[in-house]
């Protein structure tokens, strides 16, 4: 009976190898002496002088470059982490400019609209920039504030509303496409936007071109039942948004609620017989607010398809790690957003005049003197309705009278442009340090 151990070995060591430096043999060719055990799923088979390496939980065994691939993949991850939070922060700028910053534009806008003793027109930025400072010394930065809060209100109205009746009704909401731009999604769902954002801006790509005639017709309808809702509460909010500080008591949270019912319900703060009823309001606030739906979308998505076939052909390639490149891709939406509410606001600014001058008739409410900047005006206009007004404005001011005010939109967009741009700067340096 022969031995089953080649000659040489005793044990712990084999005389047969060579030895190496260091106390270590060489092994010779012992394939039909040594069997390898089966390969156990997520193990490896160790060669000599090879330690297990010690694996963190949850990270993938037996990746060739273990330590190499570990930290591409964390680099990757914070890296996307970091430009999520860009997008979310360059959102939020954008968001807080729309809805606060540019709100002493607003006040100043509205009270110049429906200012028809005003001599100064304030077409320029130049004059509403001064203007501003004279109400601001003499009333305090309160004056340039008042009525945000409802201005909140009357939204929260608008997208609750518009959820409710399409809920129990069979108008559509938002569009089944989804607009894609630089790797990014349009919004769905509601209309302001960014980052969850709520602002004025509507959803990207509602009217879409794969709707047929009926579905653009119901969701169009849905729009303006939304409006006729809203329309109470947007005539409370703008009445606090041009009435003078100097005679305002201290508001409430709540006024624009309250008031707001009371218009519908023919109750509450007594007017006067030059009021008009929200039937004849009706028309004119629907049509604007549609149209400005309207011209918002088809902008915004045209806005959208010419990035897109701008940065079509340098899009960043899979490899590439410029996060400038990958900052860009949240900004598509937001210039989108930018031109199509310019848009609408320009071309709608002479109708909105009229809108404005119509739900403040009766009103009893006084504005500051936009001339001067620290005397108060009555408002007591009598038009007759949405035509009357036209022809008065137009024979008594001129065609320059559908503007008043307009340049308070230039100061806005201005100031929303500084803003984004500035937010861009100073994510694209925190975010090239980081890296």
């Amino acid at each position: 009976m022969h031995p089953r151990r080649p000659e040489g070995f005793d044990g712990l060591g084999y005389r047969g190898g060579r030895e190496e430096p260091g106390g270590f043999v060489a092994k010779p060719d012992l394939g039909h002496w040594v069997s390898s055990p089966p390969d156990i799923p997520g193990s490896r088979n160790l060669h000599w002088g090879e330690k297990t390496p010690q694996f963190a939980a949850g990270t993938p065994l037996g990746a060739a470059g273990f330590n190499e691939d570990s930290y591409a993949g964390s680099v990757a991850a914070g890296s996307e982490q970091l430009n999520r939070f860009a997008g979310f922060g360059i959102g939020l700028a954008s968001l807080f400019t729309e809805n606060v910053l540019a709100h002493p534009c607003i006040v100043l806008r509205r009270q110049c609209q429906v200012n028809y003793h005003a001599r100064n027109y304030h077409l320029t930025p130049f004059t509403i920039v001064n203007i501003m400072y004279s109400i601001n010394k003499a009333q305090g930065p309160r004056a340039l504030w008042k009525g945000m809060g409802s201005t909140f209100i009357v939204q929260g109205i608008t997208l609750g509303a518009e959820g409710i009746i399409s809920e129990f009704t069979p108008l559509p909401r938002i569009t089944e496409g989804i607009v894609e731009n630089s790797g990014i999604k349009s919004r769905k769902g509601n209309e302001h936007d960014d980052m969850g954002e709520i602002n004025s801006q509507e959803a990207v790509g509602e009217l879409s071109y794969k709707w047929s005639p009926k579905q653009i017709g119901g969701h169009l309808m849905l729009k303006g039942l939304t409006c006729l809702i809203a329309m109470p509460f947007y005539s409370a909010s703008l009445i606090e948004t041009v009435q003078s500080e100097i005679i305002r008591d201290n508001p409430g949270i709540l006024d624009c609620l309250k008031e707001g019912i009371g218009r519908a319900m023919g109750f509450g703060v007594p007017h006067s017989k030059r009021l008009l009823p929200l039937l004849a309001l009706a028309f004119p606030t629907v049509l604007h607010g549609v149209l400005h739906y309207v011209i918002s979308s088809i902008v915004q998505k045209l806005v959208l398809l010419l990035l897109k076939k701008e940065n079509s052909p340098s899009l960043p390639a899979e490899n590439s790690s410029s996060v400038q490149s990958m900052l860009d891709s949240y900004f598509p939406e937001l210039i989108a957003s930018f031109a199509a509410s310019l848009c609408a606001d320009v071309m709608l600014y002479p109708l909105e005049t009229v809108l404005h001058r119509l739900h403040i008739q009766g009103t009893r409410t006084i504005i500051d003197n936009t001339d001067l900047g620290y005397e108060v005006l009555p408002i007591n206009t009598q038009y007759e309705g949405m035509r009357d007004c036209i022809n008065t404005i137009k024979r008594e001011e001129g065609i320059l009278g559908f503007y008043k005010g307009f340049g308070a939109v230039v100061v806005q967009y201005t100031l929303h442009v500084a803003v984004l741009q500035f937010t861009k700067i100073l994510y694209s340096a925190l975010l090239q340090n980081v890296s």
